[in-house]
């Protein structure tokens, strides 16, 4: 039965559990071959949709050329909404080989070498913030004072953002991926953008030592690429580079804070276990939601189902990493786990090129809250510290006392 006719089509996004792991019949729904959901394109619209919910097949749908990203293309399902004609030109949004083109361009500002140098100076603004945090009267909301402050003013100084301009980013981000009022969403979406072909205007006409100069200098004026993509790159490794970083920070942290065994686990032995809980907090938390969508370029088979040429896929990365065929007991935090092949940093040609940035962020984190308030408590019910409804799960605050 081709997709159009079926008439077991769910509803979709599935909501989170309370607990704000990912939704239970995810789990029910990986005993069978992809199922049908309805991906909502509108105010009165929606489409089916391939719905892809096990390891393998995850992982073969990221890495499949014969399915697209590029939101441009006709019939492309979308999931983060834009007036229509408005394209958010983003190369995450596109197929090789302009894909490879643009990605390759800022790929030099993520390598282990250029990231081993931020050190230093990552560690000099977690001091300042946690200096900060620790006079603030108690509770206090760590995810405003930290979490949601460091990663911006690190991807803020990456580009070359002047550091009073943080908080504009931080809120036009909020905005833009919250997609509650698609038109306001829209207007920070364009505020943003403005800013920073305002900003690739100042920096190619007297450079800094920062990726926007340099893609203005070394790209745009030798006509590499346009002023559009050049924001469209800014503004990905801006939007992508704090919004994942910034919530994750704060699930690393609410995963210690409502498991005293497992905070002292990973406390122990000079942190020895940091690098390894991360990882299976990312596994855990799985922040990208199902916000992965792509369209079928030709007929193919898929976990099982035959894809027709034209069809939607919805890619639920939640669903893979919590595949209890891969990683078992998956709604359990397991430190000791091997989750090198968990997938919330992607899988193929659209892997995260800002992971080992965000890596360095978080451990730095991890660390510095650990020693320096190691009677962290958290200061509100749990289940009542998520954000629903937004493209990247998270939590809206932290309250804690030490």
């Amino acid at each position: 039965m081709s997709l159009g006719d079926r008439t077991d089509i769910l509803d979709w996004p599935f909501p989170r559990t309370k607990d704000g792991e990912p939704a239970l019949v995810l789990g029910e729904l990986r005993e069978s071959p992809p199922c049908v959901v309805r991906i909502p394109e509108g105010a009165a619209e929606s489409r089916p949709a391939w719905l892809v919910t096990r390891y393998a097949d995850v992982r073969q749908a990221l890495a499949d050329s014969r399915l697209s990203a590029d939101e441009t293309l006709p019939g492309a399902p979308v999931r983060i909404q834009l007036p229509p004609g408005q394209n958010p030109s983003s190369f995450l949004r596109l197929d090789d080989p302009e894909h490879a083109r643009l990605r390759g361009l800022i790929q030099p500002e993520f390598t282990a070498r250029r990231v081993r140098r931020l050190r230093a100076p990552i560690q000099r603004l977690i001091d300042r913030l946690l200096d900060d945090m620790a006079v603030l009267p108690q509770p206090a909301d760590l995810h405003a004072a930290f979490s949601r402050t460091l990663p911006t003013l690190v991807i803020a100084r990456l580009l070359g953002v002047p550091d009073d301009d943080s908080p504009f980013f931080v809120e036009k981000t909020r905005v833009t991926i919250s997609q509650e009022d698609p038109a306001e969403s829209y207007a920070a979406f364009v505020e943003m953008s403005d800013y920073l072909a305002e900003l690739a205007g100042r920096k190619r006409a007297s450079p800094g030592d920062d990726l926007i100069s340099r893609l203005a200098v070394n790209h745009w004026a030798t006509g590499t690429i346009s002023l559009d993509e050049l924001v469209g790159m800014a503004r990905l490794v801006l939007v992508a580079g704090h919004e994942t970083t910034t919530n994750q920070i704060a699930l690393n942290v609410l995963g210690l804070l409502r498991d005293d065994g497992l905070r002292a686990e990973v406390a122990a032995d000079d942190g020895a276990l940091i690098p390894q809980y991360i990882e299976e907090s990312m596994r855990y938390w799985s922040i990208s939601q199902d916000a992965m969508v792509r369209l079928a370029l030709e007929d193919m088979d898929l976990g099982g189902v035959a894809v027709a040429k034209g069809d939607a896929v919805v890619i639920s990365v939640p669903a893979g990493n919590h595949d209890e065929s891969v990683f078992a007991c998956p709604r359990t935090i397991d430190p000791h786990r091997d989750t090198s092949g968990h997938l919330q940093w992607g899988y193929g040609p659209h892997y995260c090129q800002g992971a080992p940035l965000a890596r360095l962020e978080m451990e730095l984190s991890l660390r510095t809250l650990l020693r320096r308030f190691p009677d962290l408590r958290l200061a509100a019910d749990p289940t009542t510290v998520f954000r629903r409804g937004t493209v990247f799960h998270g939590v809206s605050h932290l309250p804690v006392t030490w």
